[in-house]
């Protein structure tokens, strides 16, 4: 007796996923611009340019909003990995401090989950996966 689980609710479970982990940047991109004048002093401290925040503004709203529907989701899975180990690296490593610890861990486990994706594609019920309508 073969296991049916898997391929029954993967599509679903990958659409989760999905919306889980986009929304995540959506909201993140959303509180960027909300407190500009924070994220900008948040960025000089760690020595990163402020012309990049346009970018990781739209990466992280239009990237997630391309996640959370499944368009282009291989190359926005592979940018946001990316993104993710840089932001751990730059923004979190520092041994002394649990809790940037914690957050150096949470990007790195994070980039893994879009790795998974980039890996696997996003599944039945997204835009990649679209059949074109026969009339």
């Amino acid at each position: 007796m073969t296991n049916k689980f898997p391929r029954k609710y993967t599509q679903y479970s990958n659409l989760v996923g999905r919306i889980m982990l986009g929304s995540l940047f959506v909201f993140s991109g959303l509180n960027k611009i909300k407190g500009i004048e924070s994220t900008q002093t948040y960025m000089l401290e760690n020595g990163v340019p402020l012309l990049l925040l346009p970018l990781v503004v739209a990466l992280e709203i239009g990237g997630g909003v391309a996640v959370i529907v499944g368009w282009q989701t291989r190359l926005f899975a592979l940018a946001f990995a990316g993104f993710l180990i840089l932001t751990a690296f730059i923004f979190h490593f520092r041994i002394v401090e649990p809790f940037e610890m914690v957050n150096f861990m949470k990007d790195i486990a994070l980039s893994g989950a879009f790795l998974i994706f980039f890996a696997h594609g996003p599944g039945k019920l997204s835009l990649d996966q679209r059949r074109p309508i026969e009339g």
